[in-house]
């Protein structure tokens, strides 16, 4: 297991100890827009409106609000108001991809936005990054993450860094127990099959082409993981390596966890899906993306998006 950097914004609480479940995205867009909160959506999450609007406990109205920033359906706003953020507007709006989430590529869309930016979700980035073994256990997940905290200068307590990485496996496998057997309490990212549960405390990825993962979801997150590493380096490269696209930190083909070839076939694609504005070439030994755009990049991932939903 690698120990390293960790990003300079971290959190590792706010969920309440609940992995993030099917519909909850949809009722927090929902909560958002309803006429009696439209112009601050945070106050639909007092727990005396939350409560009642969402029929569930304070905790788990907090978890809801969490799970929403988290994953830019909700944004927070000037003045400490709460609005709809622009996944939001995407997804469920009145022109939205998929309203119900019923389509494999908005699983892979919060799973990005989980591990692959990880804006408030710390631990989904180290796990899905960080992490190089194939199987692992949660204890060593927990201890490696909390030395990287604390070279950052991150104080953060063992039990909250314990609670943060069991609620992140579990939102990628529902418990053997079956407390979760209720369609609508099933974790949203289950079916996406990123991991499998092994003994006790253990668990595996499982690498492979990701069959389920829309080209247009895999090009997007090139894109911004292209944008990212030029906000690091304070380059503006035209070409990214096919290794750093496999194997970088926060690259698709490790978030996504995708084998060499995947990588490879799904790169082919892109000159198409993007008509001829990311192109994949394999010469002389190099293999690299060139990048020639004919709009602007928001254009772009916007054309990628409704290429991954069938639009």
């Amino acid at each position: 297991m690698l120990n390293g950097p960790i990003p300079d914004s971290v959190q590792f609480s706010g969920h309440e100890t609940f992995p993030l479940r099917q519909l909850w995205l949809r009722k927090a867009y929902e909560a958002a827009t309803h006429s009696y909160y439209s112009t601050n959506a945070k106050l639909a999450f007092a727990p005396e409106n939350g409560i009642r609007l969402f029929g569930v406990g304070k905790n788990m109205v907090a978890a809801i609000r969490h799970w929403a920033l988290a994953c830019d359906v909700l944004e927070e706003q000037t003045g400490g108001k709460i609005g709809v953020g622009s996944v939001g507007r995407t997804l469920f709006g009145s022109r939205g991809l998929d309203p119900y989430l019923e389509k494999p590529a908005s699983a892979w869309w919060v799973h990005w936005l989980l591990a692959g930016r990880g804006r408030r979700s710390t631990t989904w980035w180290w796990l899905f990054n960080r992490v190089t073994e194939q199987t692992f256990d949660t204890d060593a997940v927990t201890a490696s993450l909390a030395q990287a905290a604390a070279q950052g200068g991150h104080r953060v307590s063992p039990v909250t860094l314990k609670r943060d990485v069991d609620v992140c496996v579990r939102c990628y496998v529902a418990r053997r127990d079956g407390r979760e057997a209720d369609d609508a309490a099933e974790p949203l990212l289950a079916d996406l099959g990123l991991l499998s549960e092994g003994p006790t405390g253990t668990f595996r990825f499982r690498r492979g082409p990701q069959a389920s993962l829309p080209d247009g979801l895999f090009a997007l997150a090139l894109l911004e993981f292209w944008e990212s590493k030029q906000r690091v380096d304070g380059s503006g490269q035209a070409t990214l390596s096919f290794e750093a696209i496999a194997h970088e930190f926060g690259a698709p083909g490790r978030v996504f966890k995708l084998d060499e070839n995947s990588v490879g076939d799904r790169l082919v694609n892109l000159e198409n899906i993007s008509e001829g504005q990311l192109r994949w070439s394999d010469s002389a030994g190099v293999r690299q993306v060139s990048r020639m755009f004919k709009e602007a990049p928001d254009a772009l991932k916007q054309r990628l998006l409704r290429h991954a939903y069938g639009k």
